[in-house]
């Protein structure tokens, strides 16, 4: 497994911020893997901006793959056949030239092993029918590409054209025989890319991918900072944890796809994977059921064959391989959700991958209709399910 972009040495590794140093970490897609860091895209609102890497426009690798690999099955999250997996999601495109060797070193080390895990790659730059031809001979591993597109024209914010996003979604969804790929529609900022044309153009490409899931803008104080330092024009007066999607904005998106004039529509990424793949949702979003109301029916069905409210004694058996957290304090388990006290994300989705069913911490409740979103234009909702 020959590493094709700089190897950081000790010392180098050492100065990096301490989120940049770990290579394994929990997102609520599932356990993701940055062994390689430095991407040139250079897209406004990168999610490098809160981790300190985002000086860091060169790819560069923080240890071979095949060790990376190993840090990540022996990770104690890391559940086999179980566990989603992302590659490179967080500090770089993995179908850059120089990177795209090392994420297909890590697929087909993964493959060997003879997981079954999900495995979400994450892009908007080229994919090659010949990329599409090694995909395909992946044999174990699910593997999902989720092509970002957006249709923002500003160069400010979004320096690389949106039209090779489009001819890799086509090229892969032409090819696609064992993977499946995603129009991953983000982000939709209002007064950026919410004009009818790019709603139409999002309905048209949607018929070249196994589904499409929207979403808004991560703009945290760290991505604020840099807009205001730039001159680049502010898409919303405040920052936020999550995810921004306006109502009026989901609204309008919902109406677009009405009545089959796109493909499926999904809120949440895993959901869209699961229907691609033909498997009920692995974050168990079912109970949220607010969010089923755009799903396939037979996705529905699926996922309600599938649901299974989880008993305290079932949560507890699975939390004592948390390290240290073996005593999570649960507060209540609804048809909804697991709600617990004082579990931070990490622990808080191995509990939900292994269980398949959603866990939500007392600190960030889910209010009713946000779908687990910023409150950013919405009208204020007092009701709180877990």
């Amino acid at each position: 497994m020959p590493v094709t972009v700089p190897l950081l040495t000790p010392d180098q590794i050492a100065q990096l911020p301490e989120a940049a140093r770990s290579v394994v970490d929990y997102r609520k897609s599932g356990l993701s893997l940055n062994h390689i860091q430095g991407c040139p895209l250079d897209c406004a609102y990168c999610i490098r901006h809160t981790y300190g890497v985002w000086e860091m426009t060169q790819p560069r690798a923080l240890m071979p793959d095949d060790e990376a690999v190993r840090q990540l099955v022996e990770h104690p999250y890391f559940q086999a056949h179980h566990t989603p997996v992302q590659i490179f999601n967080r500090a770089t495109d993995p179908f850059l030239p120089r990177v795209k060797g090392h994420l297909f070193n890590v697929l087909e080390d993964l493959d060997a092993r003879g997981l079954t895990n999900h495995v979400l790659v994450i892009t908007r730059y080229r994919v090659d029918p010949e990329d599409c031809d090694r995909l395909n001979r992946l044999a174990n591993i699910r593997v999902t590409i989720l092509v970002t597109f957006s249709g923002i024209s500003d160069k400010r914010i979004e320096p690389v054209a949106s039209e090779i996003a489009e001819k890799s979604l086509k090229t892969l969804h032409a090819h696609a025989d064992r993977y499946r790929v995603i129009l991953y529609w983000r982000p939709l900022v209002p007064g950026l890319n919410d004009t009818p044309e790019h709603m139409a153009k999002a309905v048209e490409l949607s018929h070249h991918a196994h589904g499409t899931v929207f979403t808004g803008l991560f703009y945290r104080d760290e991505i604020a900072d840099y807009y205001k330092a730039n001159n680049l024009p502010e898409p919303y007066a405040d920052t936020a944890r999550r995810k921004i999607v306006p109502e009026t904005l989901e609204r309008r998106v919902l109406e677009a796809f009405t009545d089959g004039a796109g493909g499926p529509l999904f809120r949440k990424t895993s959901c869209s994977v699961s229907f691609a793949h033909d498997v009920p949702d692995y974050n168990g979003h079912y109970g949220v059921r607010e969010l089923c109301d755009i799903c396939p029916v037979k996705q529905l069905a699926l996922c309600a064959q599938n649901h299974q409210v989880p008993t305290e004694d079932a949560v507890r058996d699975l939390a004592r391989r948390l390290p240290g957290r073996e005593d999570v304090e649960i507060v209540d388990i609804t048809e909804r959700a697991v709600l617990v006290a004082g579990l931070d994300e990490s622990p808080r989705y191995f509990l939900q991958h292994g269980l398949g069913f959603q866990f939500h911490d007392t600190r960030h409740p889910h209010k009713l209709r946000l779908h687990g979103r910023a409150d950013i234009g919405w009208v204020p909702n007092e009701e709180t399910p877990a």
